[in-house]
């Protein structure tokens, strides 16, 4: 079945809502509407839409118009198994230690290493992004110079890789939190894949909102692999959920806003320990002093 997507930007998240929703209203209707801020700070929003037919350019001309929007993008993808080119593109990761890899490719992990198994179907969070990749990298980094972490918070989790990471490395108390419901259960199956469904606590959670994290702070380890904005507005809770000594790794932050997020946690008490850049993305690690 052939699919086709409509695309267009504009400003301002209220005027890109409306135009998401004035999209569903189209004959004929679209499988699926996306409004998504574009993160590279210039305020612009991407609305997009699939369609299993042809969309009616016509009418999204006039859609487009009418929310001061230039017109849509209209592309025809070919037909596409997704599992099994997700399966033939996504080689196995390595980051130190740690073997990131799919059930297809269980024969490549090397001994020795720490395998973190993650289904091609799930293909989000897999360490192939520069942020998770950069989260595993820096704590790797963090094992070898000797640390150890018994409490270990992942936010924001997705596929948990790096609560199981974690889990794999000797933390006993793991929590893995995603705001997201699909995410989570995600992050259970992957879980129960790698036979640590007991070993991490899964929850669905904004932040450190859920009285399971009432009774498990202070963290030694805080991952918050997220983006700017909720970095920024954690940073208080993540001082508070971690305890003196604790370390914070945030990643999610493209490299022109790492300044940025690294004032605010200083004056959070945080000190920045190691800075790292994968392509368009930073990864920090931060010590909390205060």
């Amino acid at each position: 079945m052939p699919t086709f997507t409509a695309f267009t930007k504009l400003s301002g998240k209220a005027p890109a809502e409306a135009l998401g929703l004035q999209l569903e209203t189209l004959d004929p209707e679209p499988t699926g509407v996306g409004v998504f801020e574009i993160e590279d700070g210039s305020g612009l929003w991407e609305v997009g839409a699939y369609f299993t037919e042809a969309p009616d350019e016509i009418a999204l001309a006039l859609i487009a118009k009418s929310h001061d929007a230039p017109d849509f993008i209209v592309s025809e993808l070919p037909e596409t198994d997704w599992v099994a080119k997700v399966r033939r593109d996504l080689a196995p990761v390595e980051a130190g230690r740690f073997f990131v890899y799919g059930a297809h490719d269980a024969d490549k992990l090397p001994a020795g290493r720490t395998g973190l198994l993650i289904e091609a179907a799930m293909a989000f969070g897999t360490g192939h992004h520069g942020t998770t990749l950069g989260c595993l990298t820096a704590y790797d980094a963090l094992l070898d110079a000797g640390q150890s972490f018994d409490a270990v918070a992942d936010i924001g989790c997705g596929t948990a890789v790096l609560a199981m990471a974690a889990a794999k490395s000797g933390s006993t108390k793991v929590f893995a939190s995603d705001i997201d419901e699909v995410a989570v259960d995600v992050a259970m199956s992957n879980l129960k894949a790698n036979d640590l469904a007991d070993a991490v606590t899964c929850i669905e959670a904004a932040g450190f909102d859920h009285p399971d994290f009432a009774g498990a702070v202070p963290f030694d380890l805080i991952f918050a692999n997220i983006l700017k904005g909720p970095l920024i507005a954690l940073a208080p809770d993540i001082a508070g959920a971690l305890r003196l000594g604790g370390v914070a790794i945030l990643s999610g932050i493209l490299n022109p806003q790492a300044d940025e997020v690294v004032e605010v946690y200083t004056r959070s008490g945080f000190n920045l320990t190691r800075r790292a850049e994968i392509v368009d993305w930073t990864t920090l690690t931060l010590t909390k002093t205060a």
